[in-house]
């Protein structure tokens, strides 16, 4: 493409795939184009870009990246050589001017404070290149941004792989198109690439593809395939929809049945379970719900027990809740207590790194007498445990970011420790004895 301005003359180079020319041609308020590593989505977002800057008068533009350095190797530095001296650019702002009055603004956002710098700035385009390196809050504080009274198209372009701290809320939105009332379906869209899409890196490095296919299998279907249910990073790669996911039934009676919750204003998470004569633990309904006092928790939860598929004994609830609250004076386990119809409240067990490793335990598809089935019922609980990345900081613990995701896995984590003895990993049952004593023993526990 050739394009004259004022004396200047802009060469853009390079021909987009077919999958790229899918993706210049949405028109969704935000799209997504993502999958698989080397799919050409930089370049294709970087040109699309450019492509309307060149074609809207005074258009607004925002590329963001998730660090400065990224931001400079991945687009400052290719877009300088690309639109030459046709393009000026502000090294201090950040910005290109075209000579129709459009800018294309550069930033990054590493962490949640970031995106202070852009509150009350209004675009007309804006462009996160590796989305999910992004928070929830940062993508939807970004989409605050994007406003104006001009007759000018407002849309928002991500790229995206599988993986990193966003890799739920964009496979939510984009994948597997799940939106809350506040979302409107139609507004979003996506392309999903593959390595085979971009013809211009199977000629330049041809063994791209098989490097990948090298990698463990997990890796290979999220860097290769595209895949969105595995990634790097994922806490449990051994999750598997096909082996832990059953069909919606009534759990019999005579099982042992028992619930799990994780209490906080922010989420109250709830799991009804049950164990076979095998040992086999079956979750078969949740609960999932913000911003209700313990008072209201409490008559949640004493509802959804009562409904439940067995009498429900006790429930293993997170041990915070026996903490006094400096406002009451009061615990929360004595506020939920009052409701007389609530099972009773036991404290959980809340070693971190010994649950997840019994929660491991019971993901393995080939333990003998055991395992752990999820209804379909239960669809936010299996979102949330996929979704669960290591902790940076110690390799044996999951990550408690993005915090929305760890409620539903903590209640299972608790559920789980319940049916451990507190001195070995592997005997299974402790809790049958200690749970069944009188409902007053427990309260008192």
């Amino acid at each position: 493409m050739t394009k004259r301005n004022n004396n200047r003359t802009l060469k853009l180079h390079g021909k987009p795939s077919e999958r790229q020319r899918q993706f210049f041609a949405m028109r969704t308020l935000y799209t997504a184009y993502g999958g698989a590593r080397g799919g050409g989505k930089s370049w294709a977002l970087r040109r699309k870009l450019v492509l309307m800057s060149l074609r809207y008068n005074n258009l607004r533009c925002l590329l963001i990246r998730g660090s400065y350095p990224s931001l400079r190797g991945n687009h400052i530095l290719p877009l300088l050589s690309e639109l030459g001296n046709a393009v000026s650019y502000s090294e201090s702002k950040k910005v290109f001017t075209f000579p129709n009055g459009s800018t294309l603004q550069l930033g990054f956002c590493a962490s949640d404070t970031d995106v202070l710098r852009y509150q009350g700035q209004e675009y007309d385009v804006i462009a996160i290149d590796e989305a999910t390196q992004l928070t929830e809050y940062q993508f939807n504080s970004l989409k605050a941004c994007l406003r104006g009274t001009r007759d000018l198209p407002k849309r928002m372009y991500l790229t995206c792989n599988p993986g990193g701290v966003g890799h739920n809320w964009v496979k939510r939105l984009f994948v597997d198109r799940r939106y809350n009332d506040s979302e409107n379906e139609e507004d979003y869209g996506f392309v999903p690439a593959r390595v085979y899409d971009n013809e211009a890196l199977m000629q330049s490095a041809p063994d791209y593809a098989k490097q990948l296919s090298t990698l463990p299998s997990q890796l290979q279907k999220a860097w290769l395939d595209g895949c969105w249910d595995v990634f790097e990073g994922q806490f449990f790669p051994e999750l598997s929809e096909k082996v832990h996911i059953t069909p919606p039934r009534k759990i019999p009676a005579h099982y042992h049945h028992f619930a799990a919750l994780d209490y906080g204003f922010d989420m109250l998470a709830v799991l009804l379970l049950a164990v076979d004569e095998q040992g086999g633990l079956h979750v078969y309904r949740e609960f999932y719900q913000p911003n209700l006092t313990l008072s209201e928790a409490a008559d949640k939860v004493a509802a959804l027990c009562a409904a439940s598929d067995g009498e429900i004994p006790y429930i293993c609830a997170s041990p915070d809740l026996w903490n006094r609250r400096q406002e009451t004076g009061y615990s929360g386990f004595e506020i939920m207590s009052r409701n007389s119809t609530l099972p009773p409240l036991i404290r959980a067990d809340n070693r971190r790194v010994m649950g997840w490793r019994t929660l491991r335990e019971y993901l393995k598809p080939d333990r003998e007498n055991s395992g752990l089935k999820i209804s379909q019922d239960c669809p936010e609980l299996f979102r949330c445990l996929s979704a669960l990345v290591f902790d940076k900081h110690n390799p044996e613990d999951a990550s408690s970011n993005p915090h929305s995701i760890t409620h539903l896995p903590e209640a299972l984590r608790y559920a789980v420790m319940s049916r451990v003895d507190s001195h070995a990993d592997t005997d299974l049952g402790e809790a049958d004895s200690f749970y069944s004593r009188k409902s007053k023993s427990i309260i008192e526990y």
